[in-house]
């Protein structure tokens, strides 16, 4: 669960909060007047996320692609166009 604090432990209590954000894998709120103001988390956690949520956007247009056409590709389509890249990128 998330742990929500005032902003200025930022400034003073940032090694603490550095070391909740990579022990928990969990972000901090930080609040400012007692609003939700800012986020901190690990960089490997940020970059989770927007690995997830690029997978989430390339799933929606495959979706959205799907709905809007007939065209469909067989397995073995799938496979030699897959092959074909990797022989591809195996030659340069």
């Amino acid at each position: 669960m998330s742990q929500i604090r005032p902003v200025s432990d930022l400034r003073n209590s940032f090694a603490d909060i550095s070391r909740t954000v990579h022990e928990t894998r969990e972000p901090v709120i930080l609040t400012k007047n007692g609003y939700g103001d800012m986020v901190v988390m690990s960089y490997e956690e940020y970059q989770s996320i927007q690995y997830e949520m690029g997978v989430t956007r390339e799933l929606r247009a495959a979706e959205l692609e799907s709905e809007t056409t007939t065209e469909r590709y067989t397995h073995d389509d799938v496979m030699a166009g897959i092959r074909a890249k990797l022989k591809a990128v195996q030659n340069v």
